[in-house]
């Protein structure tokens, strides 16, 4: 998997030419194979990513500027470097395309060559309406301000209140971990939806608290999430959505439920 023109931790200068081999995978199993996640665990959904930074050249020479969300199925053997990620689009930046469509497709062939199965591109104007904030619903976690941070996600934090079976959702926008190779913080708001026992929210909030000095990529600490409270509580309905903020020009949204029917979120103002 080394790559000779990107080492991830380095510094790197941003590609003045088309570098396609500078994005970075990483394989999905890495991590699940950590969590007891399995071909049968039911698990869906998608990682959204928002790139506001998309530009090439037209047969002018003139830059067309977009905002693009890229969708890429939750499936998929590998996720990308998000650093990579940023520098394979800023080699774009120098590059001649005869159109929009030529642009967005070979994005898509070569993200679908490293992720190993296809991905969706799609463009909005760069004050685009279609991507105004969402809202969460539910309890916000954010009143119960006496728990601590503590050193890492603990499931056994997770208590249900009653026995009684509810329909709830919670979000937080207090959700804190860092990054795996540089240690540097991601904020992100998070929102839980529910099937269920009668979920403790404190506990759910001590329990989120946990990430606050963990290390792992976005992607994974959704599925830590969603796999610990599947595991733990075996809910009929349950979904996970993480809005982490951006870092140079790239936001990430990941989603998960147990039900392949469900959508994401649009992305949040905060984003």
């Amino acid at each position: 998997m080394a790559n000779p023109k990107f080492v991830l931790g380095e510094k790197v200068a941003a590609p003045s030419a088309y570098t396609p081999d500078i994005l970075y995978p990483i394989p999905r199993a890495l991590a699940r194979d950590t969590l007891g996640y399995s071909a049968t665990t039911p698990m869906f959904g998608v990682d959204q990513w928002h790139l506001y930074e998309l530009s090439w050249l037209n047969t002018a020479r003139s830059p067309e500027v977009y905002v693009g969300r890229l969708t890429v199925p939750a499936h998929s053997e590998c996720i990308v470097e998000s650093k990579s990620l940023k520098l394979y689009l800023n080699s774009l930046n120098f590059t001649v395309f005869e159109s929009t469509q030529s642009a967005t497709q070979t994005i898509c062939d070569d993200l679908c060559r490293i992720l190993g199965t296809p991905v969706h591109l799609e463009l909005f104007d760069v004050t685009p309406s279609d991507l105004a904030g969402g809202v969460l619903h539910g309890i916000n976690l954010d009143q119960h301000k006496q728990l601590p941070i503590v050193e890492e996600p603990n499931p056994t934090t997770l208590q249900a209140a009653t026995d009684a079976l509810v329909s709830a959702a919670w979000h937080t926008h207090r959700l804190r971990s860092l990054c795996p190779i540089t240690a540097q913080p991601d904020w992100a708001s998070v929102q839980v939806v529910w099937e269920g026992p009668d979920l403790c929210p404190e506990s759910l909030m001590q329990y989120l608290l946990g990430y606050y000095q963990h290390q792992e990529y976005h992607e994974q600490c959704v599925e830590r999430i969603y796999l610990d409270l599947l595991g733990r509580f075996k809910p009929a309905f349950l979904s996970v959505q993480a809005f982490y903020t951006r870092r140079g020009g790239i936001d990430i949204t990941p989603f998960r439920s147990n039900d392949p029917d469900v959508k994401p979120l649009v992305r949040l103002m905060r984003q």
